[in-house]
Order: C-alpha cells, then sequence, then structure tokens
C-alpha cells in the first residue's frame, strides 16, 4: 500500500522507501558520548539535561563510579536532534566538562573504524578479523596488513587488503617503526591491532600509539611469557589455559586489560591440542576487544579499565 507525504514531493511512496527514509535520517544522527572525572553529584543529571535541551534522544547510558579511583565514567548512545551537528554539540558541551574536569569525547557511531593489523608467522588471529570484518560481524575496515614475515600476502590479497612486507631485526628496528607509523598516519587509521604480531615495540612507538593499539598474549596473564607457551604450560600440567586482550604500553605484556577468557584442558591433551584450543580463544578474546574499542566502550581507569557491554 502507498503512502503520501505532503511537502516532500507530488508523488506517491512506498511504506519501505519511507521506513528507509527514516532510518537513514535517524542513524545519520547517532552518536556517542564517553567521559571520565571526579566523582561528585550531579554529573549525570548535567550531561543528560543538557542533552535533553539541545532535543537529544537518549538510546542507551551506562555509568561506573570507582570509590578506589574516586572517579566517575560514562557511556551515553544518542540521538542528535536533526538540526544540530557534532561541533555545535561539542561547543555547548565544553562549558559542563570544564564544570567537572571530564575527560570526554563525542563519537560519530556510524563511522566505520579503520584498522591496521599487524601479523608474524600465525595467520589465525588475523584470518579471524579480516573474516569478521568482510562479513559485517565486526563493524571496521581493515585497511591493510603488515608483517614482518611474507607468510600471509595470498591471505590478505584474497580479502582485497594490501599487504605490506616490512622484514625488522636489531639494526632496522626504528626504520620498520617508522614505516609502520608512516602507513598509520597515511591510511588515517584509528586502531592497531597486534594479531600474534612477535616483536616487541620500542617505548615512541608505545607512545605514538597509546590507547589505539591492541595485543593479543597467548596465556591468561601473568603465566608462561615468551616462546612455546603451550608447551611450557603442557610442560607444567596446567588445568586452564586461555588468552588476554591489552592495550600496548612499554612495559611488555603489562598494559590495561581489555578482555580475557580461559578453557578447561586436561591430562590427554597434547602440545598441538593446546595450540589448537588455545588459537580459538586467542582470536575470540582479539575480536571482542577490537568490538569494545570500536564501538567506544572502553575508558582507562590508570592502569586498569572500565569496558562497558
Amino acid at each position: 500500500m502507498a503512502g503520501y507525504r505532503p511537502g516532500w514531493s507530488d508523488r506517491p511512496v512506498s511504506v519501505a522507501y519511507e521506513v528507509a527514509t527514516w532510518r537513514e535520517i535517524h542513524l545519520s544522527q547517532d552518536h556517542i558520548l564517553t567521559l571520565s572525572c571526579p566523582d561528585r553529584t550531579g554529573i549525570v543529571y548535567g550531561v543528560t539535561g543538557l542533552l535533553f535541551k539541545l532535543n537529544c534522544n537518549i538510546r542507551d547510558a551506562q555509568q561506573f563510579g570507582d570509590e578506589e579511583t574516586g572517579r566517575f565514567f560514562l557511556r551515553v548512545h544518542f540521538d542528535l536532534a536533526e538540526e544540530l551537528d557534532a561541533d555545535f554539540l561539542r561547543e555547548q558541551f565544553a562549558p559542563l566538562a570544564e564544570q567537572f574536569s571530564m575527560d570526554w569525547s563525542i563519537h560519530d557511531a556510524r563511522r566505520r573504524a579503520r584498522l591496521l593489523v599487524l601479523v608474524s608467522k600465525q595467520g589465525h588471529c588475523l584470518n579471524d578479523l579480516l573474516f569478521r570484518a568482510h562479513s559485517g560481524q565486526l563493524p571496521v575496515d581493515i585497511a591493510a596488513v603488515v608483517s614482518n614475515h611474507p607468510d600471509f600476502r595470498g591471505l590478505a590479497e584474497s580479502y582485497r587488503v594490501p599487504f605490506h612486507h616490512l622484514p625488522v631485526d636489531a639494526d632496522s628496528r626504528a626504520e620498520q617503526e617508522a614505516r609502520i607509523l608512516r602507513c598509520v598516519e597515511h591510511a588515517s587509521i584509528d586502531l592497531v591491532v597486534l594479531a600474534r604480531y612477535m616483536q616487541i615495540l620500542s617505548e615512541p612507538m608505545c607512545r605514538a600509539l597509546a590507547a589505539r593499539a591492541i595485543n593479543i598474549h597467548h596465556s591468561f596473564l601473568p603465566s608462561f611469557k615468551g616462546a612455546q607457551p603451550y608447551h611450557q604450560a603442557h610442560a607444567r600440567g596446567v588445568k586452564i589455559i586461555g588468552a588476554t586482550a591489552h592495550y600496548v604500553t612499554a612495559d611488555l605484556d603489562e598494559g590495561p586489560i581489555i578482555e580475557q577468557d580461559v578453557a578447561r584442558v586436561d591430562h590427554s591433551l597434547t602440545p598441538r591440542d593446546l595450540v589448537r584450543v588455545g588459537s580459538d580463544i586467542e582470536s575470540q578474546v582479539l575480536a571482542r576487544a577490537v568490538r569494545r574499542h570500536v564501538e567506544y566502550r572502553i575508558l582507562l581507569n590508570g592502569h586498569k579499565t572500565v569496558v562497558f557491554r
């Protein structure tokens, strides 16, 4: 059945067209506000009151007050009023943010984050991320893959993702990292993902990528660091194996933790079995961490994170 909208045109429009048009307008104003500040009364009232005053519609809100640090964290998913834009909202929000000493950001929820994936010679996490991005399961665009080995060129190119082989050794590390950072800048990268990239990033590199580089660690931290972790676990007769995704810092494998998971194992499993189980956990944990980041669900709380689900 056809509908009619006076003032839009002189022709009938289908109900499907009307729904599509409404969704386009609705989604075009889809934004997320994240903030942290010293905890005190009136924060939620001030934020929601301002959004109400500006005719914004709150779709979801999550908050957390940390008694230990005395800080308050808030994530608000809202629709910006059609007559406004994000820059105007930022101008209106700035005085409130100053009043409460907020660290804050307003994000366009529709914008797909651009990823740069670093990998070495284990490709399970890379393969998983490429598939999730290609199939729409993960709302990201993988702009490029960088590796210190050529092994996964074919995999990346099968998804039409540019592949850059950048070998590295002790003498070439500074130049190789500079090339990676140039790629980050030129491709407008939002997040760098270390998908079993078996190189230690330098302190300057970690500073340049602060809070926008995620690593997947092959254990339920902090145990069995270094080479052949699952063989070490097998030798110790462990009953649980796991994986940890965390932000990259200059302190090796000690960055703020985003996501973790474990699986129970027993004496019947061989090292190869543990690798298989562990690879599945790593892929899932890394994908969840990436999703939390690109959906602006993670707020730093000192050396820890607040992760809104």
